[in-house]
């Protein structure tokens, strides 16, 4: 009887243990189906862009629409995520480096933004040209003639601009310079960049007419441009915009490469005619680019520059602080002058006999090419170039650093970075202005390189420091097309062989002799890209001191 008891109340047990199971499994089921359904119709706004559908969806798809007007009608909550899924965007412009797919809706409400965002940086553009505004000027004003007024042509490559901008600030003197920074492009951060230099005068400029804000008419392309591989007959059939101007290669223009030549020629006519705080400026000039790096003594090795030109006079027109690294001729530069001739030959003797010792302490130190292998060819002669030339004043011994430098004709493949002139030598240039904007080539300095030659009474000459200040660091832009593209590489390797030469930095003096060579600088068939008569037109505008920039 007790068996049969306890056999019940087994039986009951597990019996009610079943239901319990039963039960709880139905409401894990509701539970999820509740959990999906708020997945679905979330309240907050939130919601994964992957999701599918849900019946709202389709039963509002499923009622026919009543007027335009309801249809126009976006729900605030759908609108707020949509923004959210922009991504960062900067002056209502989207941010290149974030991505995302537009519904049609989207797209259109971009077009919308673009516009307004277009019509505000115009008037953004207008404002600073016309404004002129000079930071940082109660700090470090007023301007002078021994002012060195440095402009500097920026595109949108950021990363190279911060770290010229960084060696700007590390170079001695600065803060007795004028900045100019003359953009093609209108980027916040680009500005703010820009207004966050504390170390000396600065001023922003804005070329007018870039790819940026005609992006679909000219200087840009528009749709009624001639395809670039185009034959002339065809062009000619299709009755396209520039048909009767292909360039000497046969190719019609290729916007994004006109830009860089008449971004180069608008900056120096606006700095140069149309900048009121430079109206009676006859100080030096010197021109830089976003991708360029400058040593600390720059600034103090140009002023030894300066100092030298005046005693050539007319025989040199520009001061060059930079070369090509790649393409420069690394040789010795500088060798040890023996005492001075009119000391005794005994005391020059023995005066040798003191350098050659010190000589050979320097070669005794660990050798620069075996700690840095990977540049063992470029450092060795870059050390070359920067050797001192240790000489000795008459009463007695001095070892001093003297720098050479060169006074050649001027050669566009060389000499055109880093360089450095007055208003004297820009109204040689400008002068030539039709010469120059009208020969066809995409190229600023082969368009000066043919002005030099084929316009000007006498051929440019330029005073090159032979041991560069001014460095290239631009891996990436209009010329180089590299798969990988590693500025930080580049700046690290520069830095080290800045490093290894400072101690030749800030040369007392400057040896200054002239390059003869028998050779004629013959100019090379013209690159092309710059056939079309709208290029030749907008460029001759630029020099007119009449015509309104702004």
């Amino acid at each position: 009887m007790r068996i049969r008891k306890l056999s019940c109340l087994k039986f009951t047990i597990l019996t009610g243990f079943a239901i319990f199971i039963v039960i709880n499994i139905k409401s894990v089921g509701e539970d999820e189906q509740n959990l999906q359904a708020e997945e679905e119709h979330p309240e907050n706004g939130k919601r994964n862009i992957a999701n599918l559908r849900t019946k709202d969806t389709d039963i509002l798809e499923s009622v026919p629409v009543q007027s335009s007007q309801s249809k126009e009608k976006p729900d605030p909550a759908e609108s707020e995520a949509a923004d959210s899924l922009a991504g960062e965007r900067i002056n209502e412009l989207p941010n290149p480096l974030s991505s995302r797919e537009d519904s049609q809706v989207n797209q259109s409400q971009d077009k919308q933004k673009s516009q307004l965002s277009l019509k505000d940086i115009l008037e953004k553009l207008k404002e600073a040209n016309k404004a002129q505004i000079i930071h940082n000027e109660s700090l470090f004003g007023p301007i002078t003639n021994d002012t060195i007024v440095i402009v500097v042509q920026v595109h949108d490559r950021i990363k190279y601009l911060r770290h010229l901008i960084k060696s700007l600030s590390l170079a001695a003197g600065i803060d007795q310079t004028l900045l100019i920074f003359s953009h093609d492009v209108w980027d916040e951060e680009l500005n703010e960049l820009v207004r966050s230099i504390d170390f000396s005068q600065t001023l922003q400029i804005f070329y007018p007419f870039s790819l940026q804000t005609h992006k679909h008419s000219f200087p840009g392309e528009s749709e009624s441009d001639c395809p670039r591989d185009a034959h002339k007959e065809k062009a000619l059939s299709l009755s396209c915009t520039n048909a009767a101007w292909p360039d000497l290669h046969g190719h019609y223009r290729e916007a994004q490469f006109t830009q860089t030549k008449h971004h180069w020629w608008w900056k120096a006519n606006q700095v140069f005619h149309n900048l009121q705080a430079l109206k009676d400026f006859q100080g030096y000039f010197l021109f830089l680019e976003e991708d360029h790096y400058a040593s600390e003594d720059f600034l103090h090795v140009l002023k030894l520059m300066i100092n030298e030109k005046n005693n050539f006079g007319s025989q040199v027109d520009i001061l060059c602080l930079g070369t090509y690294l790649r393409k420069f001729n690394f040789r010795a530069n500088s060798k040890q002058t023996r005492g001075d001739p009119i000391m005794p030959s005994r005391e020059r003797q023995r005066h040798e006999r003191r350098l050659n010792a010190i000589q050979d302490v320097e070669k005794s130190s660990p050798g620069i090419s075996r700690q840095l292998l990977w540049v063992s060819e470029i450092l060795s002669s870059v050390l070359n170039v920067f050797n001192k030339d240790l000489y000795l004043w008459p009463g007695g011994p001095r070892y001093s650093k003297r720098q050479k430098a060169e006074v050649s004709e001027w050669i566009s493949s060389k000499h055109n970075m880093g360089m450095a002139f007055t208003r004297t030598e820009w109204n040689k240039m400008v002068a030539c202005s039709s010469s120059f904007c009208k020969y066809d080539d995409y190229n600023w300095d082969w368009s000066l390189q043919h002005v030099s030659l084929n316009c000007m009474q006498e051929k440019l000459q330029v005073m090159m420091v032979k041991g560069p200040r001014v460095f290239h660091i631009g891996e990436c832009g209009v010329h180089h097309k590299k798969s990988h593209c590693d500025s930080d590489s580049v700046i690290e390797k520069l830095k080290t062989i800045i490093k290894t030469a400072n101690k030749y930095f800030f040369p007392d003096s400057l040896s200054v002799s002239r390059l003869n060579t028998k050779k004629k600088t013959k100019l090379k068939k013209a690159n092309g890209g710059w056939g079309d008569k709208r290029d030749h037109w907008l460029c001759m505008n630029f020099t007119l001191s009449s015509f309104n920039m702004l």
